[in-house]
């Protein structure tokens, strides 16, 4: 169901989107000023609050260099919850953190969209509906989301992925909402991407079956980065990556932090089915739910 204050991308001033450009060219395209510097400001407001409230029980420290490390129990309830994942350099040789919890944080997910009414408001809102219906879905369907902060000195690099070899649809569907919160440049560690890559297909596929994580092909394609453009944006522009864009970011040695929201939507028809090998995988009584009335991801 679409929720939020109703406001359409052409009350923002957003004209039509140029699906050509998006689908036949780049594989990403960019829209400034895509969210209110109010709305900002409350998302902004809201991640120090839930940060805040965080009694770290369960320490888990997120990277994409060694997914399968990663991979345990807390990881795999994200799905279903607000959960935590620190730095991997938070920490000191005693496992003691090197600064302020609020410092150290590198993002909070994966149910956000359906669990925190301030996140819910964005991810379900009219404009971000009305783009993907420009885009050909007919019942998108948000199945994951993340609030990620990019600390200054210690923001962790993101290696060269596809957001389908982590989700996938069958047959595919997903797409990359990514929200820039601050501004991001290169000086913080802006997403960098290769244009045109999504053409080519998935080129790795993440598969989660009995507690264990595999890769095919096992190692990751090394890419030439030279190739890549960096996609800097000020707050409030938004980028949309198709699921088979590659592209990656720098750690942040900077002084300022680069938050950004993220939230994968994928198609919820019945001739889209959710593999059992995704990571992520909702409880029989919290269901992916639509942005529309209709049928769910099952």
């Amino acid at each position: 169901m679409v929720h939020g204050d109703g406001i359409t991308r052409s009350a923002l001033g957003i004209e039509s989107v140029p699906v050509s450009a998006y689908t036949a060219s780049a594989g990403y395209l960019v829209f400034e000023n895509f969210t209110p510097v109010a709305q900002l400001a409350e998302m902004r407001r809201q991640a120090v609050a839930l940060v805040a409230g965080f009694d770290p029980e369960s320490i888990s420290v997120f990277s994409t260099k060694n997914q399968t490390k990663t991979s345990n129990d807390y990881f795999s309830e994200s799905a279903n919850n607000i959960s935590f994942f620190f730095e991997e350099n938070a920490f000191d040789e005693d496992g003691q953190l090197r600064q302020p919890k609020a410092l150290s944080i590198n993002k909070m997910g994966h149910a956000m969209h359906d669990l925190d009414p301030v996140f819910t408001r964005w991810s379900r809102s009219a404009q971000v509906a009305e783009l993907l219906q420009d885009l050909g879905y007919k019942k998108p369907t948000p199945v994951q989301s993340m609030y990620i902060f990019k600390q200054p000195n210690i923001g962790g690099e993101v290696v060269p992925h596809q957001d389908s070899t982590f989700l996938y649809t069958d047959p595919l569907s997903v797409i990359g909402f990514w929200m820039a919160l601050e501004d991001s440049t290169k000086e913080n560690g802006c997403l960098w991407s290769l244009p045109g890559s999504h053409k080519a297909g998935v080129r790795r596929k993440m598969t989660v079956k009995d507690g264990k994580t595999t890769f095919d092909p096992p190692t990751p394609e090394e890419f030439d980065l030279e190739q890549f453009l960096p996609l800097e944006m000020k707050a409030g522009s938004m980028v949309i990556l198709h699921g088979n864009n590659i592209h990656f970011s720098k750690e942040n040695t900077s002084s300022k932090s680069r938050h950004a929201y993220s939230v994968h939507y994928v198609e919820g028809t019945e001739d889209h089915s959710w593999p059992e090998g995704n990571w992520l995988h909702r409880k029989s009584d919290f269901p992916f739910q639509p942005l529309t009335q209709g049928t769910t991801v099952a």
